[in-house]
């Protein structure tokens, strides 16, 4: 593949990740699931099962796990075409899909702040 293909692969993979990341850590269709999850890092007594269960909490853990099954699923190789190119595509493609998700944040918290201030305004006037 040549290197324009690859940076586009790159990208559309890490939307990929980006968004089954965000939607299993952050949105509320797995709450319960996340709930659970955060119940369970907090209590149980193995480090192992802590560490399980806060995979499905935290975004850039779970960026990592899906970018395995996506390489799976895939065979992307980024740079090179051999085992290596693995292990550059491992790094390369949850880095990207957590700046994706930080952008993404800070958006969605820029609204939310503009929301609120509207609803100050429409108090203020009488509007509501």
């Amino acid at each position: 593949m040549d290197i324009s293909t690859q940076i586009f692969w790159l990208l559309i993979l890490s939307m990929v990740v980006a968004s089954i990341a965000w939607t299993v850590t952050q949105e509320e269709i797995f709450k319960e699931w996340r709930e659970f999850c955060d119940d369970r890092r907090n209590n149980c007594e193995s480090l192992s099962q802590r560490k399980f269960f806060y995979v499905f909490t935290c975004e850039y853990c779970f960026s990592h796990w899906t970018t395995i099954l996506i390489l799976l699923l895939t065979g992307f190789q980024l740079l090179i075409e051999d085992w290596r190119g693995y292990i550059l595509a491992f790094f390369a493609i949850p880095w990207v899909a957590n700046q994706m998700m930080s952008i993404y944040r800070r958006l969605r918290v820029g609204i939310k702040h503009e929301d609120l201030k509207a609803k100050v305004v429409e108090e203020k006037v009488g509007l509501s």
